[in-house]
């Protein structure tokens, strides 16, 4: 069974299969990625950084850590107001990072061009535009006809493209078709590498051919984790996001009682005050002291399921705002991340670091081991935020994936709390109490009352001997459930 999400994160569930066909799921995860990064213009592409989340039947759920690094060229004195379209751009990973998952677990019975195909065959027939795509078309309308680096190749007729309208991307299906010619090693030494190198050359981009030849292959990395009740909770290491989510949790498990809507909003901002503000003052090197501080063993017992869940960025919508001309791709904009005017920093802005991010794919075993959910989120700091308050429904209110994605959301930054519903008079009293500000959520991006701001969590659970998939109202996305286990 496999739910796949328009918010540049998916799932896939395969039962009961031996460890050697995970690797069945490889194609699934490819083709689903190259799908994606031709139908989500705005959120993923070829130019994207690549996350994989893996739970496999008796090992410990492990990490495909495919960050992409800033360029060499990267200037440690460069401001934010240097890091403009081409130079936006970090090196992209996607590619090489499912390249490398592919050839890692995947059968070897597998053709290349036949994974891409999809992908191929969208990218020149066309997709219809969705209601929140057409939304996000909208609100970035000035930044896309004003950019002057080829957005137009993602534009209908020279406007934005309204919802149910048709976008093909030709340009794009050509470089797509031949990568499935040439292999994925052709965007890192071949033609596509040289023209990617041409065009950052040609328009100030940081970015080099040599950048993309010594670009390395994803890591492999222990999945970090922590208990959660009667479950643990396995979410992706620094410089993700997911250890924030983790101590969200941790703390939520030692607060939280009464599951009322208003107690658990409540709880909820307090341990996502703590979490994000830890993650503000937490230098990565000492994710490793962290890890110790809030892991415990997992259960050894061999689980029925294998889970993935993979998560696809651009980082901001429409990334960079600069598209190739010759490749029809946008470039990311991962240079954003990086910390400007202080040198001391985990993150400071250099040469060949790993850009911040938020990314926090998930997935939570019972304790027999089991995989019983999997879940991730797009939405910046409102990832973490997301993803924590989702899982922590589903194992503590009500095993309901759908109820439990649906529900309203909130967000904390510093001392101002963001709310997805209208606040009672009594938790605006204990908000104000606290200090906390309550701003206005921008409402562009709402759908059925519900915000696109609070993050598009996608994701799959085992409830009742079957495995049933939610796709966030908030977003554009459909999911497939299975009908038996």
């Amino acid at each position: 069974m496999a739910t796949i999400q328009s918010t540049h994160t998916q799932f896939l569930q395969l039962h009961r299969k031996p460890l050697r066909l995970v690797l069945k799921s490889s194609k699934r995860v490819v083709t689903v990625a190259f799908t994606l990064a031709v139908t989500e213009p705005a959120m993923t592409g070829l130019g994207a950084g690549i996350q994989i989340l893996v739970s496999i039947p008796g090992e410990e759920p492990f990490m495909i850590n495919g960050t992409t690094y800033s360029p060499m060229a990267t200037q440690v004195s460069a401001t934010e107001d240097d890091i403009l379209f081409h130079r936006r751009s970090t090196i992209p990973s996607f590619v090489k990072t499912l390249d490398f998952a592919l050839g890692k677990y995947g059968s070897g019975k597998i053709n290349w061009d036949e994974l891409l195909q999809p992908a191929i065959d969208y990218a020149t027939n066309g997709f219809t535009i969705g209601l929140f795509r057409s939304k996000v078309y909208k609100k970035y309308e000035k930044q896309l006809l004003e950019s002057p680096y080829h957005m137009e190749q993602y534009l209908i007729n020279g406007a934005v493209p309204k919802e149910g309208e048709v976008l093909r991307l030709p340009i794009l299906a050509s470089t797509l078709q031949h990568l499935a010619k040439h292999g994925a090693e052709d965007f890192y030494h071949g033609e596509i590498a040289n023209q990617i190198a041409k065009d950052m050359q040609a328009n100030g981009g940081w970015m080099t051919l040599a950048d993309l030849n010594n670009f390395p292959a994803p890591s492999v990395l222990p999945a970090i984790h922590t208990s959660y009740k009667d479950y643990t909770v396995f979410t992706s290491m620094p410089p993700c996001g997911g250890w924030v989510v983790l101590l969200a949790l941790n703390v939520m498990e030692q607060i939280s009682n009464d599951h009322s809507d208003e107690s658990r909003h409540k709880d909820l901002i307090h341990a996502l005050t703590l979490a994000h503000r830890e993650r503000q003052k937490r230098p990565v090197e000492n994710m490793k002291d962290y890890e110790a501080e809030i892991a415990e063993k997992i259960s050894k017992a061999k689980a029925i399921e294998v889970a993935v869940s993979v998560t696809t960025s651009i980082n901001a919508y429409f990334g960079s705002r600069a598209a190739s001309d010759k490749l029809g791709f946008i470039y990311n904009s991962y240079m954003e991340d990086f910390i400007y005017g202080d040198s001391t920093h985990s993150f400071a802005v250099g040469p060949n670091k790993m850009a911040y991010s938020s990314m926090s794919p998930a997935v939570v075993r019972d304790k027999k081991g089991n995989n019983v959910l999997a879940l991730g989120s797009p939405g910046s700091a409102r990832i973490i935020s997301a993803v924590a308050q989702t899982a922590q429904y589903w194992m503590d209110v009500n095993q309901n994936i759908t109820e439990a994605v649906n529900t309203p959301r909130v967000h904390v930054n510093g001392k101002s709390a963001y709310l997805e519903f209208e606040p009672s008079d009594s938790l605006m009293s204990y908000l104000t109490h606290k200090g906390y500000k309550l701003p206005q959520v921008d409402m562009e991006l709402s759908i059925n009352h519900l915000n696109s701001y609070f993050g598009g969590v996608h994701a799959v659970a085992f409830e009742n001997g079957v495995w049933k998939g939610a796709a966030d109202p908030r977003r554009d996305g459909v999911a497939k459930n299975s009908k038996s286990k």
